[in-house]
């Protein structure tokens, strides 16, 4: 049997569109950020606020990739726990588009980061074992 999704609207304002994937579809509009982490459960996740410019993609096996921001800055980090090499691309239609990205990596307290300021345009990020 077939399960219903839905979120719940909250909030009214202006402009906005629809995303799609496969029997999924889930639309939305630019707003006032929402003062809260992403919503999970299972494998799903929703972020609220302005749609989001720089996304990350999760590869079985290797540590998950996380985007947090402050200000006009994003950050992307990983726990430092092996020799992963941070690859970005801005289409992931693209297939072959990935390449080794030119963000200079910090180390602290047992994590990798990036830092984006300010973040432009469409990036997509992943972790590739080497």
């Amino acid at each position: 049997m077939a399960q219903q999704y839905s979120i719940d609207w909250y909030k009214v304002a202006g402009g906005g569109g629809t995303s799609t994937g496969g029997v999924y579809s889930v639309s939305g509009t630019i707003g006032q950020p929402d003062a809260s982490l992403a919503m999970s459960g299972g494998s799903y996740s929703l972020t609220g606020g302005f749609w989001a410019l720089i996304s990350v993609v999760q590869t079985a096996g290797l540590p998950d990739l996380v985007i947090t921001h402050s200000g006009n800055s994003v950050f992307v980090s990983w726990p430092n726990t092996g020799s992963y090499t941070l690859q970005q691309t801005a289409n992931l239609a693209a297939g072959n588009g990935w390449a080794t990205s030119g963000y200079s990596i910090t180390t602290a307290n047992g994590t990798n980061s990036i830092t984006i300021t300010p973040p432009t345009g469409n990036l997509f990020f992943r972790l590739k074992n080497p």
